[in-house]
């Protein structure tokens, strides 16, 4: 019976052991990668292109061997919208899950709480944060693939000062960019003479924008500068609509509506109105053509992309082009190997600048047309420098 019972426990720790084994070498053939974006909540209906639009880079990586020689493993969880959710999971994927790094976020305020997940000496960990934002803030342990605000923001009101007037109404949500990106917006304008003739905010869930509006209509401004986020656009632009208010009348300059969210609010409201971004889906490059396609039979011919989708998956494209360079997944050496990378994006060359990580890209302004895409009618005639911090204009000093 003893030597029964010996030989018993001997196979059971053999079989654990092996099966140990076999699960350590499975785990050493990937590499795992967070995807953290609202999946529920205001954001989600802006967010979830964004998860899908990794979730292809890394299908496509993943087709031609991998990084380094291992799969990317997708760990993905629900920023529920709420910026104290972000920071939980960043530090779960970090901690718990043993992420190489992090694909995520939207808003600002999701980012800055991600960022002291990342920058804290525990974690040292990488966001790589694909959307365009108010700027003044480059951090060690972000790289930003959306736009800077001197490639958005800035392009965008001296557009609208140059082609629609000076007088302008700023109206966004509740929060850091909108607030930091007006506050941005009314430098330049005073600079180039012009004026705000009113500045409201609604929260970022907000549904009912006819106070704000019947202020626009009370003070007729020339052009219209929002940088409303997420579904509450929908309401904003429909009740727009219903107090008769046209693109011809007032036309609305958009830094958060991309052709997704166009499509979202319905293109019969947003029609005429105008977007400044990087992407249009509408760029006729082979680079893009091949992109949109892809994208479509994956998701859904219908399927629509915008801006910050194209620059979270060339977030995903860069980061593996880093680890490769760099031979490692280390946070630091994948930072420093990422310094000056280029890569040939839908959008045309991008290239990480070594100075700030930010990507140096060309500036689009275009208008939305009755499917909902957009028309590109202004083109930077070469990529735009990232100066988060508006350094080098003269306008911008004491921001």
């Amino acid at each position: 019976m003893k030597a029964n019972k010996f030989l018993a426990l001997a196979a059971a720790s053999i079989l654990v052991a092996l099966t140990a084994a076999c699960s350590n070498k499975k785990n050493q053939n990937v590499v795992k990668v967070g995807i953290l974006h609202s999946l529920t909540g205001a954001m989600a209906k802006s967010e979830e292109g964004l998860a899908n639009a990794e979730k292809m880079a890394i299908s496509e990586i993943n087709a031609k061997g991998g990084v380094l020689g291992k799969q990317i493993q997708i760990v993905q969880l629900d920023g529920q919208s709420d910026p104290a959710v972000f920071k939980k999971q960043a530090r779960k994927m970090f901690e718990e899950d043993k992420v190489a790094t992090i694909f995520g976020c939207w808003t600002s305020a999701s980012r800055k709480e991600v960022l002291s997940v990342v920058e804290s000496p525990d974690i040292y960990g990488l966001l790589w944060y694909p959307l365009q934002y108010e700027g003044m803030e480059a951090s060690p342990n972000i790289m930003y693939t959306g736009s800077a605000p001197n490639q958005q923001v800035a392009p965008g009101v001296e557009f609208c000062f140059d082609n629609f007037g000076k007088r302008m109404y700023l109206v966004g949500s509740d929060y850091i960019f909108p607030r930091t990106a007006n506050k941005i917006a009314k430098a330049h304008l005073n600079y180039l003479g012009g004026v705000v003739v009113g500045e409201e905010y609604k929260p970022l869930d907000a549904d009912n924008f006819r106070d704000v509006i019947q202020d626009i209509v009370a003070k007729k401004p020339d052009v219209i500068i929002n940088t409303i986020n997420g579904a509450s656009n929908k309401a904003f632009f429909i009740q727009l609509r219903e107090a008769g208010v046209t693109p011809k009348d007032i036309p609305v300059m958009s830094f958060s509506v991309s052709e997704r969210e166009a499509v979202y609010i319905g293109p019969q409201f947003v029609e005429g109105h105008l977007a400044t971004w990087c992407y249009f889906q509408t760029i006729a490059s082979f680079q893009n053509k091949t992109f949109v396609q892809r994208y479509k039979e994956l998701y859904g011919q219908d399927r629509i992309i915008g801006d910050p989708m194209e620059a979270a998956y060339i977030a995903v494209q860069l980061w593996a082009l880093a680890c490769e360079k760099a031979g490692s997944f280390d946070t630091e050496k994948v930072r420093i190997a990422a310094k000056g990378l280029s890569y040939d994006a839908p959008e045309g060359i991008v290239k990480i600048d070594g100075e700030n990580q930010h990507l140096q890209k060309r500036v689009r302004i275009g208008r939305i047309n009755s499917k909902g895409l957009i028309d590109e009618v202004w083109e930077s005639p070469s990529a735009i420098k990232p100066d988060p911090y508006l350094s080098t204009y003269i306008w911008a000093k004491g921001l």
